[in-house]
């Protein structure tokens, strides 16, 4: 395939970190997207993804992070131009083609060039800000299902169940014929029972209030998305082999307990959440995976949905629209 060119190339703008900090220590620059080469496409960004380890990932200073950092792991936009010889993740890509993107960087910009084998026909069925979020959430879901060995007929325990990665755990489980216990606030019963679980509030008493739910089940593994001293202990009462125990947000009680902790920075935790985009996104396109969808903001806005997302139950996923 030989490089398509569209319409004259523009300046366009991104967001990046100069140095470790906060998102309200971020720049907004000025920043041309280069063509494409062999293996690489550029993308008009429609909606850009919001997710805690575009803050976490540059607050401070990290091994093999060199500043400044272009901000944004995930998108859905319109393809504007394509490097010779070069297919996307789902196939052959043309200018034109709408195409969602994850484990890129510099998302947060008006318009990116990536690495082609990044990008995946977006679903029809999928606006932008659902496309720019199903897979940074989605792949993690995958692999806390996949690290703990959760099979049919088994009855297992998701802390913060209600939140964008719960979600779409529990429309995996779902699928899989596994039961989910799932811890949530009052805000967020009705969503959990939406998507297949059975919701849980957290606070004192909640072992009891689980094993009351289980009906007599063991409570066959534990997922930690909420980070909490109660999910850690919790977790470790209820659950007899801590392999079957995972942490997305608290690596340190894993260490010091026993039980597991994955992080896509982590080299079995990359392959496997690439290895799992294919499923996901065929999955969205067949209406299996939802992904809700709270809010979106414009791209200048970018601290601000991070200042939302800091607070902790946005009621679904933030997007960026440029």
């Amino acid at each position: 395939m030989t490089d398509i060119q569209t319409e004259s190339h523009t300046t366009s703008r991104r967001w990046v970190a100069p140095a470790p900090g906060a998102p309200d220590t971020w720049v907004r620059e000025e920043h041309t997207a280069p063509e494409p080469q062999v293996g690489e496409i550029r993308v008009l960004v429609r909606a850009a993804g919001v997710n805690p380890a575009d803050a976490k990932h540059v607050l401070r200073e990290r091994p093999g992070t060199t500043f400044p950092v272009p901000i944004g792991y995930e998108i859905s936009g319109e393809v504007t131009a394509v490097g010779p010889e070069t297919s996307i993740g789902s196939g052959p890509v043309s200018v034109g083609d709408d195409v969602l993107a994850f484990r890129i960087q510099g998302g947060y910009a008006d318009e990116v060039t990536i690495p082609a084998e990044k990008a995946f026909h977006k679903p029809d069925n999928l606006s932008h800000p659902e496309a720019a979020n199903l897979l940074l959430a989605g792949t993690t879901a995958a692999e806390m299902l996949h690290v703990v060995a959760a099979t049919s007929g088994e009855t297992i325990l998701l802390h913060a169940a209600s939140g964008a990665v719960g979600v779409i755990v529990l429309q995996l489980a779902a699928r899989a014929g596994i039961r989910v216990i799932g811890t949530t606030g009052s805000a967020g019963s009705a969503r959990v029972r939406q998507f297949g679980g059975i919701p849980v509030a957290y606070g004192p008493g909640l072992a009891d209030r689980v094993r009351e739910l289980a009906d007599g089940a063991q409570i066959s593994a534990a997922l930690d998305a909420a980070g909490t001293a109660e999910a850690t202990e919790v977790s470790l009462e209820l659950v007899r082999d801590r392999d079957r125990i995972v942490t997305i947000v608290d690596p340190s009680a894993a260490q010091e307990h026993g039980f597991r902790a994955i992080a896509g920075s982590k080299p079995d935790s990359a392959a496997f959440r690439d290895e799992a985009r294919p499923m996901l996104v065929d999955l969205a396109a067949a209406g299996d995976l939802i992904v809700p969808v709270a809010q979106t903001f414009p791209l200048a806005e970018a601290p601000e949905a991070l200042a939302l997302l800091a607070q902790g139950h946005p009621g679904g996923k933030l997007a960026l629209i440029p």
